[in-house]
C-alpha cells in the first residue's frame, strides 16, 4: 500500500569537487572530503521553457505590463510505503530511492541485516534496466550523538550499499559517487523519533531510463 504525493520544486545548482577515487571490481567509486552546500544531484533537471516573445500582441498584456522572468520548475513525484521504510522520488531525469537505515542495518551498525541484500538487489536490477552509468549513494544519520561519529557511520553504510549494488549492477563503466553526510540535510524533524527515523537513511540516485 502506498501513498502518493505530487509537488514541484525549484532547486539550486551547486558545485562539486571530487577529491578522491578508488576502484572496486569493474566499477569505480568517487568520494570527496569537501562538503558541498547541498548534496550534489539536486540541480534542476527540467528543460528550459519555450521561448516567448514578450512583445507579442497575442499575449494581451495590459498597458505597460511586462512578463516576469521565466522560472524552471522540476516536477517531482514521491511514492512512500505506508511505514515510510522506502521512499521513491522521481524528477524529469532522475530516480532517487531512500531506504531507512533500520531496514538495512542494526542500530549503530554498518553490517547488513538478513533482508538488506534483497532490497538493494531489487534497486540494482532497476538500475540495470535504466542502463545507468552514474549512481549516487549517500548516507545520512539523525542528530543524536556526535557529528563526527554520524559522518563515519553514514559513510560506512553508504559504502556497504555501494558494495552490494556493485555485485548486481552490470553496466560497463558505471561510476559510483559515495558520501556520508552525518546529520546534515534532514528530511524530517529531529525533535521526534518518527522524524529521526526518516533522517537515518541511505539514498540511491540514478538517471531515469530512456523509456521512463
Amino acid at each position: 500500500m502506498t501513498t502518493r504525493h505530487r509537488t514541484t520544486a525549484a532547486t539550486a545548482v551547486v558545485g562539486l569537487v571530487i577529491a578522491g577515487v578508488h576502484f572496486i571490481g569493474a566499477t569505480s567509486a568517487l568520494a570527496d572530503d569537501v562538503k558541498p552546500s547541498v548534496p550534489p544531484g539536486t540541480e534542476p533537471s527540467a528543460s528550459a521553457p519555450v521561448p516567448v516573445n514578450p512583445t507579442s500582441p497575442r499575449l494581451k498584456l495590459p498597458q505597460g505590463g511586462t512578463l516576469a522572468p521565466p522560472k524552471v520548475l522540476d516536477l517531482v513525484e514521491v511514492v512512500e510505503d505506508i511505514g515510510g521504510e522506502q521512499r521513491r522520488q522521481e524528477t524529469n531525469q532522475n530516480v532517487m530511492m531512500a531506504l531507512q537505515s533500520e531496514v538495512l542495518f542494526p542500530e549503530d551498525s554498518a553490517v547488513f541485516n538478513a533482508q538488506a541484500a534483497a532490497r538493494i538487489q531489487a534497486i540494482a536490477n532497476e538500475i540495470n534496466q535504466a542502463k545507468a552509468t552514474r549512481i549516487r549513494v549517500f548516507g545520512f544519520t539523525d542528530d543524536q550523538g556526535s557529528y563526527e561519529h554520524g559522518k563515519e557511520l553514514s559513510k560506512k553504510r553508504a559504502d556497504a550499499v555501494q558494495a552490494e549494488l556493485a555485485k548486481t549492477v552490470t553496466n560497463p563503466g558505471v561510476v559510483f559517487d559515495v558520501r556520508g553526510y552525518s546529520e546534515d540535510y534532514p528530511i524530517a524533524d529531529n525533535s521526534t523519533e518518527e522524524g529521526r527515523k526518516k533522517n537515518r537513511r541511505v539514498e540511491i540516485t540514478f538517471p531515469r531510463g530512456a523509456g521512463g
